[in-house]
């Protein structure tokens, strides 16, 4: 992820609400290998019971066959808590696949960064709903509701 200054732990409130917003924008672009720069190249992905991703190559892999999947995504990812190393989020996207079905996700992840700031386990439970192209208004009310609370 492209950085303009380099964010460590320890974090403060500040800073780790920086760094959310530096991992939204660069999920938002899409671009695999700059997501995965921001990984550490032993890194461990843990995503619901089913997928284990080790190592900057399969984050690549992974995220490029997603984003041929998963058509006209857009993340928003919101700031729940923190350690000295790691942040937690709330995260919502939609997207729609080929045939032009419309899904909402959300869930939370749990980044744990090295003490070079990047992110070397990442522990994800995301749920998958289908909604019709008239249900999006509402996911987009629901990212509004939780950035409330």
């Amino acid at each position: 992820m492209k950085q303009p200054t380099l964010i460590l732990p320890p974090f403060t409130l500040e800073t780790a609400k920086q760094k959310v917003q530096i991992i939204e924008d660069a999920w938002n672009s899409k671009n695999p290998i700059e997501i995965s720069s921001a990984y550490s190249k032993d890194s461990k992905w843990y995503a619901n019971e089913f997928t284990l991703l080790s190592g900057r190559k399969e984050i690549q892999e992974f995220l490029k066959s997603k984003w041929e999947k998963e058509l006209d995504f857009e993340v928003t990812k919101r700031y729940w808590a923190h350690t000295d190393n790691s942040i937690a989020v709330q995260f919502d996207y939609d997207y729609r696949i080929e045939n032009g079905q419309w899904y909402c996700s959300y869930g939370n992840e749990i980044f744990e960064f090295d003490e070079e700031g990047l992110v070397k386990n990442c522990l994800i439970r995301i749920y998958h709903s289908t909604i019709d192209d008239s249900e999006r208004p509402l996911s987009q009310n629901l990212v509004e509701i939780m950035q409330n609370i």
